[in-house]
């Protein structure tokens, strides 16, 4: 485990460090909240393992399994992004979703669930599929049900490992999710003074292969899992984002969606329309869910200061965000990552911002 890039013991991460936007020199987050009408946030987008967890991890894994189990891309075009577009704000949870998932329901009891998730990992053994129905939040296996943890047998050791996780997760993951539940009200409140336009966006990747025992990511996913060749927006709705259940309403009205996906097949010059599709694979999820029903709830307010307020989550495919040079060696069997193209990463950027101003008529 030499190889892994870890995140230095005691390290508590602040709202700062996770916090991007433009021109920070000149600005304060104030200003950059009252020019912006977009939220961005990353919440798989930490990779680093905190040195804590070192003494639980199995000896078998690599840099390669470690940043695959992320959605790694996700960091520095976000950044880039934020960095270069005055019009959004950014927040990145710095931890990997090893430590646990801020893109599902917080579990009411943290380490019964982490318990619950290693039991079950264990009964299906190694590289076997394993159901997490319900603890999902914890994830203890990659996608390739690559075991992670090396889980002690000794009922003492185990506790210390839960409690461990516990404490680590509120100086990174923590401090990431009352951070963005911060930004998300101050967006709010700023824009219920001006009106407008206000979309909070979870912004992910996903590749459309796993990774064998020998490194290497090539191993199809099922069809119903692949993503298409740009990008899947989601809002809970189908596949023209209108209302498909009415216990669970679009977090982003359908026609605006629409428009959304019409300004990422032109904003990244896509050959093919089917290359941006909505709600395919994925529905979205809990970022996406719990501010629509805060949006729900500011309702009456949103429409008395003339404001939009939309959720909706953008799932990349990660081959598409990392290049094909970058894909090329991920297919091939190893144990490291690729080293990020800065020309790459700029252009991706670039293309975002091109985006959201085609969406916004500028």
């Amino acid at each position: 485990m030499s190889d892994l890039d870890l995140i230095p013991a005691g390290h508590a991460f602040t709202a700062d460090e996770i916090t991007v936007f433009a021109d920070p020199e000149n600005r304060t987050l104030d200003q950059a909240i009252a020019d912006a009408d977009v939220l961005v946030s990353c919440p798989h987008a930490g990779a680093r393992i905190p040195a804590e967890l070192v003494p639980f991890l199995s000896p078998a894994l690599t840099r390669r399994l470690q940043y695959d189990f992320t959605d790694v891309a996700t960091a520095a075009i976000v950044r880039e992004w934020a960095r270069t577009d005055p019009r959004i704000v950014a927040v990145l949870n710095p931890h990997p979703r090893l430590v646990r998932d801020p893109n599902r329901a917080r579990p009411a009891d943290i380490a019964a669930d982490l318990t619950a998730a290693i039991e079950r990992t264990r009964a299906a053994g190694a590289w076997q599929k394993v159901d997490l129905s319900g603890v999902d939040a914890i994830r203890p296996v990659t996608f390739s049900f690559f075991p992670i943890l090396e889980v002690p047998e000794n009922d003492a050791e185990r506790d210390r490992l839960v409690q461990t996780f516990v404490e680590v997760g509120e100086r990174g993951l923590g401090v990431y999710e009352r951070t963005r539940d911060a930004l998300t009200e101050a967006f709010v409140a700023a824009k219920l003074r001006t009106g407008g336009r206000f979309t909070r966006l979870s912004f992910h990747d996903t590749m459309n292969t796993t990774t064998t025992r020998e490194g290497a990511v090539n191993v199809p996913r099922e069809p119903k899992d692949r993503l298409p060749a740009v990008v899947a927006l989601s809002n809970r709705g189908g596949s023209r984002g209108e209302e498909r259940d009415p216990s669970d309403p679009p977090t982003m009205a359908p026609d605006r969606i629409r428009a959304l996906a019409d300004a990422h097949r032109a904003g990244f010059r896509v050959d093919s329309p089917d290359a941006v599709a909505l709600n395919t694979p994925y529905l979205g999820s809990q970022e996406i869910l719990a501010a629509g029903r805060r949006f729900r709830e500011l309702s009456s307010a949103a429409a008395e200061a003339a404001l939009e307020l939309d959720a909706v989550q953008a799932e990349f495919l990660r081959e598409y965000l990392l290049g094909p040079e970058a894909v090329a060696e991920l297919h091939r069997p190893g144990t490291g990552w690729i080293d990020e193209d800065p020309a790459h990463i700029a252009a991706v950027a670039a293309a975002c911002r091109r985006t959201w101003d085609l969406y916004r008529g500028l």
